[in-house]
């Protein structure tokens, strides 16, 4: 068995725990600073009150760990990666925060653990997609990377419902986005590069977003002429978002941005998560593209109604846990995303959640 200390019990936490769980192959420890956030977990999972920012107690609570998972919000990620060195624990995370993922490659040089942050969706699964595509091509012209998680009936002028962290959407409107253009990496502004799209009859927009790229455009500089991440939303979205953002200023005032969009925009776990991955290049000396696309949608699994965006974001994490497990990804080090074949992925048992064939919503 592989014990794991899994930290945070919000809505992803609990899916990890029941998936990691209900395997039998694994010993899920849930910490959480907040008891009644644990009191839903399934029969067979520990519970212990934790504070993570408490140096001394989350070291102690990784002893006899072989895995820790932070579920927790970006900004406690390095000081839990911090530790994990310090007491030879593998480290696996969800965030979508560039400067926090750096930090923690800093931390795994000469590491004889593994350091594998952004193993989510978007950082994570999207670029295990996009580099898989990549590999077909003799040269690379443009590769574009579109997720979003949506309410399936969204009822506001946003069309739009939180179905996740709303610390991580604010990060990701915000922050500067990572693109690379004419072959060099750059940074462009967040909510910029309005686009709309079309997938199954259904229009969408996408525009720019911080973090989705993981580390995937340090990989791809001076290899391929474009390169962009961008979030896939319901037209007239990003225009709000431009006016709470930049005309109201609220993203140099986050905190009472939280607070606005938490008490204002209501939850769902009737969502679809869409991906749409596009790569053009060379092959046989003619300009060629590939596309790759999912739809996945909320459903139950073990017994347990769970959110696309649940289902997406946990089972990405816990494919990239079992996959080191196996020794199928390295051992040691740090993990980026796109090191992960696409094929092992999808034929783990957890990634297998990502075939969604025959699966229509409800």
């Amino acid at each position: 068995m592989t014990n794991v200390l899994l930290l945070g019990a919000g809505k992803i936490g609990i899916a990890i725990a029941q998936l990691l769980t209900d395997s039998g192959d694994y010993t899920v420890t849930v910490a959480d600073l907040d008891e009644e956030s644990m009191s839903t977990m399934q029969e067979g999972v520990a519970t212990r009150v934790l504070d993570v920012t408490d140096d001394a107690a989350l070291r102690e609570a990784l002893g006899g760990t072989n895995v820790v998972i932070s579920a927790c919000p970006y900004f406690l990620s390095l000081p839990i990666a911090r530790a994990a060195a310090e007491c030879g624990v593998h480290y696996f995370d969800l965030t979508e925060d560039v400067a926090t993922a750096r930090e923690i490659r800093k931390l795994s040089e000469g590491a004889d653990v593994l350091f594998a942050p952004q193993c989510g969706l978007a950082p994570g699964f999207i670029s295990i997609a996009a580099y898989a595509l990549t590999k077909r091509f003799e040269s690379l012209h443009r590769v574009r990377m579109r997720v979003g998680a949506l309410p399936l009936f969204p009822a506001n002028r946003m069309k739009y419902n939180l179905t996740w962290s709303t610390a991580g959407l604010i990060n990701e409107y915000c922050n500067p986005c990572q693109v690379v253009y004419d072959g060099s990496l750059r940074e462009v502004l967040p909510l910029e590069g309005l686009e709309q799209f079309s997938l199954d009859g259904v229009t969408y927009e996408a525009f720019n977003t911080s973090g989705g790229l993981g580390t995937l455009a340090e990989t791809l500089e001076g290899k391929v002429e474009h390169l962009s991440y961008k979030t896939i939303r319901y037209p007239g979205h990003c225009e709000l978002m431009r006016f709470l953002c930049n005309d109201l200023r609220l993203a140099k005032r986050r905190d009472l941005f939280l607070d606005v969009l938490e008490n204002a925009v209501p939850m769902t776990t009737q969502d679809v998560v869409l991906i749409f991955v596009s790569v053009s290049g060379t092959r046989n000396g003619q300009l060629m593209q590939e596309t790759f696309t999912k739809k996945v949608y909320h459903r139950e699994i073990g017994g347990r109604p769970l959110a696309a965006i649940q289902i997406t974001t946990a089972t990405s994490v816990c494919a990239i846990v079992d996959l080191h497990r196996e020794g199928t990804i390295k051992k040691t080090g740090f993990l980026c995303q796109e090191e992960v074949e696409l094929d092992a992925f999808l034929k783990n048992r957890f990634g297998q959640h990502y075939d969604t064939e025959g699966v229509t919503p409800t």
